[in-house]
């Protein structure tokens, strides 16, 4: 099935109400829509999880103060085209605009469609700067979503990276598993396992709900390939800020072969606000979750500081001092509070 590119194939296809079409063509002109087949079949209903990440919603048009063009800060680091060099031993490469899905809540939501994908003189730029930077030990790929290329291009991007003797590892940062799982086929799993670097690929999905029977698949065959795969999700109100969606989402990674390793406080993007919980909300969530699920289940809750400033870990407070020297009050996970005394 095609993907759904307008708010028109929306109303055609019974996901948006004729109703309250007229209320969406502002969201249209302002942000882009895109929702695959696979996500559609996903969808049960106008509010569930699924839903609520890819089909418009007025709320968008809310822009409040504080939010950013480019909450993240991408720009601020960005040496030449298509590359953000924050942190000293890796970078980031922009190597698409363009997505298979278009996230309601994304953070480059301003930017994603808008130029396609790097010429070849931008990449060998890239490239050229990540070979001089010999620091550079990890190279991430990213968009848009990079595996939206051809397997032909990802096969050639892969070779020329790892022809940079400096870098290690190469992460694939990607929502194709999940929201397209037909275009990872064995070619491609075989392209991404026989590199000579570490591979990982990294997941972004928010809700069990996404994981089809397809999907499934496409893990299988990455997994099967020897690839190391790990996953991205965003806390959003009204998708996955409960602890059965989070523990349901967590246990069915891992039943897939899939670490949760990242659950990112949703960013400062515009017209995202109806999406964000608060700080407080996402530790509460943490603690709760460290009573049901084991370590290996557990992400780390992240922030990234708005202005370029890179993520943080956002923890609830187990260990406070106590007031005298090396006294400390540790909580456990029922809630419980306990001495204990540096010796």
């Amino acid at each position: 099935m095609k993907a759904a590119v307008s708010l028109n194939d929306l109303v055609v296809r019974g996901l948006v109400g004729e109703a309250e079409a007229p209320a969406l063509l502002p969201v249209e002109q302002a942000f882009r829509i895109r929702v695959t087949g696979a996500m559609e079949g996903a969808i049960a209903n106008r509010a569930d999880p699924v839903a609520r990440q890819f089909l418009p919603d007025v709320q968008e048009l809310e822009v409040r103060d504080g939010e950013l063009f480019d909450p993240i800060g991408d720009e601020a680091h960005s040496p030449v085209k298509g590359l953000t060099h924050r942190y000293p031993d890796r970078c980031i490469l922009h190597v698409t605009k363009t997505c298979e899905v278009y996230c309601r809540f994304c953070f480059r939501r301003e930017a994603v469609g808008d130029e396609g994908h790097l010429t070849e003189a931008e990449i060998i730029a890239a490239l050229d700067y990540v070979a001089v930077n010999p620091q550079i030990r990890e190279v991430v790929l990213t968009g848009g979503d990079p595996l939206v290329l051809s397997t032909r291009r990802i096969k050639d991007l892969v070779a020329r990276i790892g022809a940079i003797a400096s870098v290690e590892t190469l992460r694939v940062h990607t929502r194709i598993p999940v929201v397209a799982p037909e275009r990872v086929t064995g070619e491609l799993a075989e392209t991404l396992g026989k590199s000579r670097l570490s591979v990982v690929v990294v997941v972004h999905t928010n809700h069990a709900q996404e994981i089809t029977d397809g999907a499934k698949l496409a893990l299988g065959r990455l997994r099967g390939a020897g690839i190391m795969l790990l996953s991205q999700s965003v806390l959003l109100r009204g998708v996955n800020d409960s602890l059965d969606a989070l523990e349901g989402l967590f246990r069915e990674l891992m039943r897939n072969g899939v670490k949760p390793y990242y659950l990112h406080h949703c960013d400062l993007a515009r017209g995202v606000s109806h999406f964000r919980t608060t700080l407080a909300d996402g530790m509460a969530l943490m603690a709760g979750l460290r009573g049901r699920l084991s370590g290996p289940l557990l992400p780390t809750y992240v922030i990234d500081i708005p202005g370029g400033f890179g993520k943080v870990p956002v923890n609830p407070a187990y260990v406070v001092p106590a007031g005298a020297p090396k006294e400390w009050r540790i909580t456990d996970w029922k809630g419980g509070v306990h001495r204990y005394t540096d010796s």
